[in-house]
């Protein structure tokens, strides 16, 4: 495999964990925008909310961090090339 293959490669593993990271980005909207609604329907001084929700957020606040991770050792190994 010749570098600028290599390069190549890479640039296509940045740009899905680009996408990704705009997938979970967008999760994490909708999920924000249902504990709004939840919320806002209930009007009370402590609304119940789903214990699934909050988990779903830490899942994809870590899911976050791991891609963020890759795309930095990514970026790192590309520049070196």
């Amino acid at each position: 495999m010749s570098l600028e293959q290599l390069r190549h490669l890479l640039s296509g593993v940045l740009d899905a964990v680009a996408d990704t990271g705009a997938h979970n980005a967008e999760a994490l909207r909708l999920l924000d925008d249902y504990r709004r609604v939840v919320v806002d329907a209930q009007a009370q001084a402590q609304p119940w909310l789903p214990a699934e929700l909050g988990r779903a957020v830490e899942q994809l606040d870590a899911n976050q961090a791991r891609l963020d991770t890759v795309r930095d050792l990514l970026t790192s190994y590309q520049s070196r090339l």
